[in-house]
Formats: structure tokens, sequence, C-alpha cells
């Protein structure tokens, strides 16, 4: 442990030494390159951490969304609308299902939010979700893919910011390269002609 401890700590040293070290070699656009480099590295640093709050918050609000749930049978009034094969279409269908408070409550069922209704008989009983308000709602995803969820919302976030982050170290090593490439120019116009000979 305490040998990888002094790993860490050299190379650390090391980084420093690059960034911040006294060397006639070093030219200061060298400098604020490397003092862009740790910017975004402590910027990439920061847009994970705030991915990494943004899936836990898309893992809570769904889970609460699906505790405000609770599952009913409802009972077909009609029959269920034809299963013709296509995704997009969505039938509907009257039913009734017993209210929160008591009752009973009459409604619309789609196959956006019920799917086993398509081809259903008039009078039969099908399991539906109900919201708070007792009025039908999508099924809750299960735990897995409210998980996945989660990732993809966060790995999102810290995928968009790495692109950002990129782009500006490109646009950044740019203004740097010509920087360079303009002060190489200015040295070699003063040094280039003490290296002609002349005959």
């Amino acid at each position: 442990m305490n040998m990888k401890l002094r790993g860490v700590t050299r190379r650390m040293r090391r980084v420093l030494r690059l960034m911040a070290g006294r060397n006639v070699l070093r030219r200061p656009v060298d400098r604020i390159e490397g003092v862009v480099l740790a910017t975004l590295a402590v910027a990439f640093g920061v847009a994970v951490v705030i991915s990494a709050i943004i899936g836990a918050h898309t893992y809570q609000s769904q889970s609460a969304a699906a505790a405000g749930l609770h599952q009913v049978t409802a009972q077909l009034i009609q029959h269920g609308p034809l299963n013709g094969g296509l995704p997009h279409v969505i039938g509907q269908v009257e039913a009734r299902w017993p209210a929160p408070r008591g009752g009973q409550r009459s409604g619309v069922l789609t196959t956006a939010t019920t799917p086993n209704i398509a081809d259903a008989p008039a009078d039969a009983r099908v399991q539906i979700w109900l919201n708070q308000a007792g009025q039908p709602a999508v099924p809750p995803a299960g735990q897995a893919v409210m998980i996945i969820y989660a990732l993809i919302a966060g790995c999102a976030v810290a995928a968009v910011a790495a692109m950002g982050l990129l782009i500006c170290y490109g646009l950044g090593r740019l203004v740097l390269d010509r920087r360079r490439l303009a002060a190489w120019e200015s040295a070699w116009n003063l040094t280039g002609p003490r290296w002609t000979t002349r005959r």
C-alpha cells in the first residue's frame, strides 16, 4: 500500500513539474496548454459527478412514480379493439373498475395503458394500474428497467459533457498551435540568417 502511495505521489509531482516547473525549453504556450488540460480534467470530473446525480434523481423519480400506482381489476363493457398487428395504432374500449374510495368508476382504457385489452371479449376482466387520482396509467417499469433508464440518463449527460470538453480542447489546441507556429516563424526569422552560409 505504501509503494502505491509513493507511485501516485511521484506521478503527481511529475505532472506539477510538467505544468509549472522551470524549464528553458518550455514555452508559455506549453504552460497554457497544461493549465487548459488540468481545467478540462477537473470539468470532466465535475460532469461525471453531475451525471451521477442526474442518474440517481431519474431513478428516484421513477421509483416515486411507480410507488403512486396500484393495481386493480377492470371489467370491459364492450369488446376490446382488434389486434391488427400495427404497433403504433392505439385502440380503446369502455370499461369499469373500482374507485379508490369505494364504488365503481367507468372510463376508457387504451392499448397504451392496458395492452391486454386487444381482442378481449366483453365482460372480460383485465388487470390495470391506476394513479393516485384513480385514472388508468402506464404499467410501472421493473426495477432493472428503472436502473437502465437511470444509467442511460447519467451516461448521456457524461457523454455530452465529454464531447463539449473535447471540442473545447480541440479549439484551444488549434489556437495554441497557431501561436506556436507564429512564435517558431518569428524565432526562425531571427536565427535563420545566422545559419546561412555566405560565399
